[in-house]
């Protein structure tokens, strides 16, 4: 028999053309404010075992190459803490470093504990976090919160360990990066008795109910929803429930998101408009693609406004990086 022909398109395709959207990268930056760079680049040699790519420096530097990508959140999240942490976000101490290692990007990092892993937190775990939190380029706690969806650790184990961890951010004034899945009236009343009103927050990767955003948005006037590439998937009503809800309320505001990847998944489903030419489906999302997240939400925004206030994806990409400001600093 012959040798079965893979079905991952060739590297190369990595490297996206210019949204049409957006002709001048410079003048609307990238701010991906949740990204897994370690697990990404991992994906990366694993599909591409021959890839050109040594290092993650080498796949940034080269894959965000003439798109803008101003910045990243780095995402830390596994117990026990990733060690390769403390190498990356040094290496993002001195402009020169930066210039050099990343591209001229600026590196930052969140770290804290998954709902999945909340089983393997302990003591030593939480030390590395706390440690962590003093870096320079660290801006935020988490992902943690809760996932009643997959319930990889025990909800009670789950619970415990998020108003930990925040009880640690809070006293710390560390912006939240929250994950809730199925668990919206336990992470509504733990988020409402643990956290100030006026606290920063980030509920990553919204998929839950349009009237839980509701609720949040009302109750924490610095919170944000966070916006993927799950919103152009067909199974996904939820995110753009929230965003239509968001648009008709306030037409002439910015909208309360942040623009995020989650890579290496949710490639944005609406980016095959563009590569058209390409046989089969990308085995990796990365920052680069943001701005067709925001090209889809801008369509979805556009559904609930009149003419005069039409969003389009430089808009969305504008309002998410003066949000990823208020959120994160960066």
């Amino acid at each position: 028999m012959g040798k079965k022909k893979s079905s991952v398109p060739s590297e190369e395709h990595l490297l996206l053309p210019q949204h049409p959207g957006r002709p001048d990268a410079q003048a609307t930056p990238i701010v991906d404010t949740h990204t897994h760079l370690l697990s990404t680049f991992s994906l990366y040699r694993s599909k591409y075992k021959d890839g050109k790519y040594e290092t993650v420096y080498d796949f940034v530097r080269e894959v965000y190459k003439g798109h803008g990508v101003d910045a990243i959140v780095d995402v830390y999240c596994e117990a026990p803490v990733q060690k390769q942490w403390r190498e990356l976000a040094d290496s993002a101490l001195s402009e020169e470093d930066r210039n050099t290692k990343w591209g001229g990007l600026d590196y930052w990092f969140v770290m804290g504990v998954h709902p999945h892993d909340a089983k393997e937190y302990n003591d030593d775990v939480e030390r590395e976090i706390l440690e962590a939190m003093a870096h320079p380029r660290c801006v935020g706690w988490g992902e943690m919160g809760l996932d009643y969806h997959y319930d990889n650790s025990p909800r009670e184990k789950q619970q415990e360990v998020f108003i930990r961890q925040l009880q640690h951010a809070v006293r710390l004034g560390k912006p939240l990066t929250i994950h809730t899945r199925e668990a919206e009236e336990d992470s509504e009343r733990i988020l409402k008795e643990y956290v100030p009103r006026d606290h920063r927050i980030h509920i990553h990767c919204y998929t839950d109910s349009p009237e839980w955003a509701a609720r949040m948005l009302d109750h924490f006037p610095n919170l944000y929803i966070g916006v993927t590439g799950v919103i152009t998937y067909s199974t996904n009503f939820n995110t753009s429930a929230v965003i239509r809800q968001m648009a008709a309320a306030a037409p002439q505001t910015p909208l309360r998101i942040l623009l995020e990847t989650d890579a290496p998944f949710m490639t944005p489903s609406n980016i095959y408009n563009t590569l058209k030419e390409i046989k089969g489906r990308l085995p990796l999302s990365h920052s680069a693609m943001i701005p067709w997240t925001a090209e889809f939400t801008a369509d979805v925004a556009n559904e609930s406004v009149a003419a005069d206030a039409k969003w389009d994806a430089e808009r969305v990409m504008r309002e998410g990086r003066e949000n990823a400001n208020k959120m994160y600093g960066v």
